[in-house]
């Protein structure tokens, strides 16, 4: 069977991005710089949460994750796996737990992140989350918000409205 992650990726200036656990990033530039005397072909992309720029070389792209936004049609599976909250959580430790989270963000698949907020969400409704827990949670929102927004061209706060929807109980119960 031909596997389809051996295609080299390939963006362009103006192109967005997905570079895992930091977001999404439009693709600025392209460069070539010599590094230990071969010469090398760089994305550079600029986050568009906190304009931090980052430097990934062309042929690296599968190690490092980078990836392309969704497709619209693919934001009704990451819909799904939010509302689906009757999951059981794993009796961790807060720190397994967030170890265990924190390496599904960093895969940079939006369907993990989703389940990383819908899991944090459910079990905000059963504890209190630990401080590292609700930053986690803040990560993993403003991902899925940018992506999503971007993948369905609607303004992110179209988004964070359908997000506080599909969790509203969380701030019924206070």
């Amino acid at each position: 069977m031909a596997q389809t992650s051996s295609v080299e990726l390939e963006f362009h200036v103006g192109d967005m991005a997905v570079y895992p656990a930091h977001g999404v990033g439009v693709i600025e530039r392209i460069e070539q710089r010599e590094i230990s005397g071969t010469l090398m072909s760089f994305y550079i992309i600029r986050i568009l949460d906190n304009d931090m720029t980052v430097m990934i070389p062309t042929t690296n792209l599968e190690n490092v994750g980078l990836r392309r936004i969704i497709t619209k049609n693919k934001v009704a599976k990451v819909f799904a796996i939010l509302k689906k909250h009757d999951v059981v959580i794993d009796a961790y430790t807060w720190n397994r737990r967030y170890r265990e989270y924190m390496e599904k963000i960093k895969t940079g698949s939006v369907f993990e992140i989703a389940g990383v907020f819908r899991d944090l969400n459910v079990l905000k409704k059963q504890k209190t989350l630990s401080f590292g827990e609700r930053r986690m949670l803040d990560t993993a929102r403003s991902l899925l918000v940018k992506e999503l927004a971007i993948a369905k061209d609607v303004k992110d706060r179209v988004i964070e409205n359908e997000l506080n929807k599909i969790f509203q109980t969380d701030s019924d119960d206070a």
